[in-house]
């Protein structure tokens, strides 16, 4: 990665060429980041400072970690949420979601500073209404969905603003970014859209906030990174040299070196020549520093 004056510039550097890479999340205890291959049903491991990447085998198709404060993950699976133990490698089926819906599958997910998470579904077709946004929390019986709202084809982010009360997800196929606000009860009311993207930039993928409340959307068919302010102004955009680009994290002891997936999905052999390492793991140096990476909250049972 290399800096210009105020131009920031991406670099590849992990060339794992994930057919849908996904959901990157910072694990500073480990100094790495962990993303996904959706279609490859596979979570990697990459540890920057060593050049060391790892992967585990899913059981499906895995779309996101959501991290746990015991050192696992809750991932998202076509059909559920699962236990996720990088330790032993395994797999272990939480909570059936939409078992009525069998059409649609887990889309996307982040971690609130509650210990909440969130994560969307989608029509595995991408042609359906038929997804939904919910949330999850632990108690003192489990785990608990609670879903909050519907009408997506695909949804994508979500992302919580800094202090917790904005929610932002995207319907990316009409290009929307829509805004919540979240009551203390985690509840979502007063939906809005926070940006429209035009289809010449792109279709609004991942999102995710910094420690300024800026909201930084990867753009799917679109190539880039677009960072807007908190009131949906974008402030400026990041070339990846991917055409699918997917999501962001922010990382390293800073939290100012951003980690970007990518995809191949999609792609013709012309696009993957002109774009070789469509599908790796980029990163840059952003301008303003990401939060610190927030955990699924267990309750003693």
């Amino acid at each position: 990665m290399a800096e210009s004056g105020n131009e920031a510039y991406a670099s590849c550097v992990h060339d794992v060429r994930a057919e849908l890479g996904e959901g990157p999340v910072w694990i500073s205890g480990e100094n790495a980041v962990y993303f996904v291959d959706i279609n490859g049903s596979r979570v990697h491991r990459f540890i920057p400072a060593l050049g060391e990447a790892s992967h585990w085998a899913a059981p499906g198709r895995v779309a996101f970690l959501l991290p746990v404060n015991d050192g696992s993950f809750l991932a998202g699976l076509p059909d559920g949420l699962y236990r996720f133990d990088p330790q032993e490698g395994s797999f272990v089926k939480m909570l059936d979601v939409e078992p009525d819906l069998p059409g649609n599958r887990l889309n996307d997910g982040c971690v609130d500073l509650h210990g909440r998470g969130w994560f969307g579904t989608m029509d595995d077709s991408e042609e359906s209404p038929s997804g939904s946004l919910y949330s999850v929390a632990h108690g003192a019986d489990g785990f608990v969905l609670r879903r909050h709202d519907t009408g997506y084809t695909v949804s994508n982010g979500p992302t919580v603003s800094p202090d917790g009360t904005r929610l932002y997800v995207c319907d990316t196929p009409n290009g929307l970014i829509y805004c919540f606000d979240v009551t203390p009860d985690g509840a979502l009311e007063n939906k809005r859209v926070f940006v429209h993207l035009p289809e010449e930039k792109g279709y609004p993928d991942g999102v995710v906030t910094d420690c300024e409340g800026n909201v930084w959307c990867s753009t799917w068919s679109g190539g880039h990174v677009r960072c807007f302010t908190p009131e949906g102004v974008e402030r400026f955009s990041i070339h990846i040299p991917a055409a699918n680009v997917t999501k962001v994290c922010f990382g390293g002891d800073d939290r100012q070196t951003a980690y970007v997936t990518t995809a191949r999905k999609g792609m013709s052999q012309q696009d993957l020549i002109r774009q070789p390492q469509s599908g790796g793991l980029f990163a840059f140096r952003a301008d303003k520093a990401g939060l610190p990476q927030h955990h699924i909250v267990l309750s003693a049972e």
